[in-house]
């Protein structure tokens, strides 16, 4: 595929997502979004992460409607395996007392391996499959169409789910130490004197708001340059699947790390969110 254009194309065209949006009470997609701004919405990201997102409900509710009391199968092993290691994590690290973090800390950690993972995969085979069918079944130009399948080299997602975590940061701030509470932990560390009040809200604002974004880019900065790497290979021609290889082997301990970096500093920043001074 990479033979079909120029290096900057073909770099330009597997970094692209697949955009929808709204243009003059229309839907329009790619380019005719240029200047839709916030109302683009993109197609790949939403899909391939949904789908990942269900395809962990599925398999894990699948094993444990199955799971037995005896020797378990090695789904059941691999699964008991995750929920363990998670567990281990959220109890070490959270000195709080919530149901809800343990699940929270799962379902992030599991969510974001399985979207990372996609970054394995040769980056000519799902964007040369979907020009393909776009030419097939629509009559379109394969330079065209867009397929984008990391969805965490997307930095709309990583922010989402940095946001979300944010407010959940705030929710137990709140929860645990009151309005009144939180609003002096903002303006009265590290100085406790009032005078002091402007000082502690910039330095304390700007530390708290300071975690989603860090969240968002660290993941999101890790995961597009691997892709943007593996694109780089794939313009050598042949020569590509040595170099491909042992960059995938690499790999294969980076993706769990980000995954497990992005669930313990959310467990970290609720467990801080949850301690009343």
């Amino acid at each position: 595929m990479a033979s079909e254009y120029t290096t900057t194309e073909y770099i330009q065209h597997h970094l692209t997502n697949a955009t929808a949006c709204m243009v003059d009470g229309e839907v329009a997609f790619n380019k005719a979004c240029s200047e839709a701004g916030f109302w683009a919405v993109h197609v790949d990201t939403m899909a391939w992460s949904i789908g990942l997102g269900i395809l962990f409900l599925y398999l894990f509710r699948r094993t444990a409607a199955k799971a037995t009391t005896g020797v378990p199968s090695k789904g059941q092993a691999f699964v008991e395996l995750v929920v363990d290691f998670v567990n281990d994590n959220v109890t070490s690290t959270f000195h709080g007392k919530s149901a809800l973090i343990a699940p929270l800390a799962l379902t992030i950690f599991v969510w974001v391996l399985l979207m990372n993972l996609m970054d394995l995969i040769p980056v000519d085979v799902i964007p040369s499959v979907s020009g393909w069918i776009g030419q097939v079944a629509f009559g379109m130009d394969p330079h065209d169409v867009y397929n984008k399948a990391v969805p965490t080299t997307d930095l709309n997602l990583t922010l989402a789910l940095a946001l979300g975590v944010f407010v959940l940061i705030i929710f137990y701030s709140i929860k645990m130490k009151g309005i009144s509470g939180f609003a002096k932990e903002l303006s009265l560390q590290p100085f406790n004197h009032w005078a002091f009040i402007p000082v502690n809200l910039v330095l304390e604002l700007v530390t708290l708001f300071a975690r989603p974004l860090s969240l968002a880019l660290r993941l999101f900065g890790n995961l597009y340059a691997s892709e943007l790497i593996f694109i780089l290979i794939a313009t050598i021609g042949l020569w590509q699947l040595p170099l491909h290889f042992m960059w995938a082997v690499f790999h294969i301990l980076v993706l769990p790390l980000q995954a497990f970096i992005f669930m313990m500093l959310t467990i970290v920043y609720l467990s801080l969110a949850s301690e009343d001074h």
